[in-house]
C-alpha cells in the first residue's frame, strides 16, 4: 500500500475510491463531451454581454486599446481590455488573453496586458516570476491579433470586496485596507467559501468561470474588427481557463494551455493542496481525467506547454497527461502539440514565442508574420 503524506493513515483510502480505477481507460470524447456540457450548462445560459460600454481609449506602442464593460447577468460589471495593432485596417483573428490565478485576485487582466497606465509593483513583481518580465497580452497583439482581456470571476473587476466576506476569513483589524497584501490571503480562503455557494446553488466554479469566458469569446467573436479564426491562451489558472474554454466552445478555433496539465492521479500527494477549485469541478464523473476535458473536441487544434521542473505538478503527472491527450488525438496527430521545457511554473519568452509560433499555424496564416 502507498503511504501517502498528505492522507497518512486515510492512506488506504486511495485503493478502496472508485475515481482512480474509473480513469483507468480512456473515456471516448463524445462521452467527456456531454459530461462537460451537463457540467456548465448548471452556471446558466451563454450569449453575447450585456449593456457594453467603451469606456475609454488610448494608443501606446503601436497598439490601439480599449476599455470595455459589460454585464453577464450577476454580481459586477465585467471590465476588460482590447488590444490590437494601431495601424490594422482589415479583420485580424481574435485572440482571448486569460489572466492566471497566480493567488493574486485584486488583480486580473492587468497581470498580463499593459493599459493606459503603468503597472503596479505587485503586477511587475508577479511578471518577473512568471512572465520573463513580459505583458503577454500587448505582445501577442503585436503579433497581428486583436486580443482581448477580460477580468473573471472573483478577480479584478469581478472580485468580492474585502469588506463583504466573513470575518473569520478577512480578519480585518482596524487601519487596514483594501490592496493586493491584505486581499490575496483572503481570497485564497475565500475561494472554498466560494465553492461551497456554487454547491447550494447547483453549480461549480469551473462552471461560472467557463461561462464568462464564452460570454467573453462571443463579443471578441461579434466585432467587425476581428475574423472568424479565434483561439484563447492562458498559464496557470489561465491553462486552466483555456482547458474549459476549448472544451465547452465549438466556436474556439485553437486553444493554448500552460502549466495546467496532469492527470488526477499524478496529483495525489503533492499538488492537490495548491489548486484552485477551476481544476476540480465535482461535477465531473469519476472516468473524465482532466486531460480528457482538454483534449474533448479533438481534433480541434490544442496546444499543451507542460514544465519540467513544475513545482504546481509532477513530471509522471504531466507525462502521463500528454499521453493521454494524444490517446484523444489519434488519427489526428498534428492538431495536438505538446511541448516539454525547462524550468518551473512559468511562460517564459522561449514559451510565449513557441505559443506563438504555434498560433500562427492553427489560425491559418491570418496574422501578419512575426517581427
Amino acid at each position: 500500500m502507498a503511504d501517502y503524506l498528505h492522507l497518512g493513515v486515510y492512506s488506504d483510502w486511495v485503493e478502496q475510491a472508485a475515481a482512480p480505477r474509473a480513469r483507468a481507460a480512456v473515456p471516448a470524447a463524445d462521452e467527456v463531451r456531454e459530461a462537460v456540457r451537463r457540467m456548465v450548462s448548471s452556471a446558466g445560459a451563454d450569449g453575447a454581454p450585456t449593456d457594453v460600454r467603451l469606456e475609454r481609449q488610448w494608443t501606446a506602442g503601436g497598439l490601439h486599446g480599449e476599455e470595455l464593460s459589460y454585464s453577464v447577468g450577476f454580481g459586477p460589471r465585467t471590465r476588460a481590455w482590447l488590444l490590437k495593432p494601431a495601424d490594422a485596417t482589415e479583420p485580424l483573428p481574435g485572440v482571448l488573453a486569460l489572466h492566471g490565478h497566480d493567488g493574486f485576485k485584486y488583480y486580473g487582466k492587468e497581470k498580463i496586458a499593459d493599459g493606459p497606465e503603468p503597472p503596479s509593483a505587485a503586477v511587475e513583481a508577479l511578471r518577473a516570476d512568471l512572465y520573463e518580465g513580459r505583458a503577454v497580452a500587448n505582445d501577442l497583439a503585436a503579433e497581428g491579433y486583436v486580443v482581448l482581456v477580460p477580468d473573471v470571476f472573483t478577480w479584478g473587476s469581478r472580485r468580492f470586496p474585502l469588506a463583504e466576506m466573513p470575518p473569520s476569513i478577512h480578519g480585518l483589524s482596524a487601519g487596514q485596507v483594501d490592496e493586493p497584501a491584505t486581499y490575496n490571503p483572503a481570497a485564497r480562503r475565500h475561494e472554498h467559501l466560494v465553492e461551497k455557494y456554487c454547491t447550494v446553488l447547483g453549480t461549480t466554479m469551473a462552471a461560472v468561470v467557463a461561462r464568462e469566458d464564452r460570454i467573453a469569446l462571443a463579443y471578441l467573436r461579434g466585432r467587425s474588427d476581428t475574423n472568424d479564426q479565434t483561439a484563447c491562451i492562458g498559464l496557470s489558472g489561465g491553462g486552466c481557463r483555456s482547458a474549459l474554454l476549448r472544451a465547452t466552445s465549438e466556436e474556439l478555433t485553437a486553444a493554448v494551455v500552460v502549466g495546467m496539465m496532469s492527470t488526477y492521479d499524478g496529483l495525489l500527494d503533492h499538488n492537490v493542496v495548491d489548486h484552485t477549485w477551476m481544476f476540480l469541478p465535482r461535477m465531473l464523473p469519476a472516468q473524465v481525467d482532466w486531460p480528457d476535458l482538454a483534449a474533448c473536441q479533438s481534433p480541434a487544434p490544442l496546444l499543451v506547454q507542460y514544465n519540467r521542473h513544475d513545482q504546481l505538478f509532477t513530471l509522471e503527472g504531466a507525462t502521463a497527461a500528454h499521453e493521454r491527450i494524444g490517446a484523444h488525438y489519434a488519427g489526428a496527430e498534428a492538431a495536438y502539440t505538446g511541448q516539454f521545457f525547462d524550468g518551473p511554473h512559468k511562460l517564459d519568452r522561449e514559451m510565449q514565442f513557441a505559443a506563438f509560433t504555434w498560433l500562427r499555424d492553427a489560425l491559418s496564416g491570418c496574422s501578419r508574420p512575426a517581427g
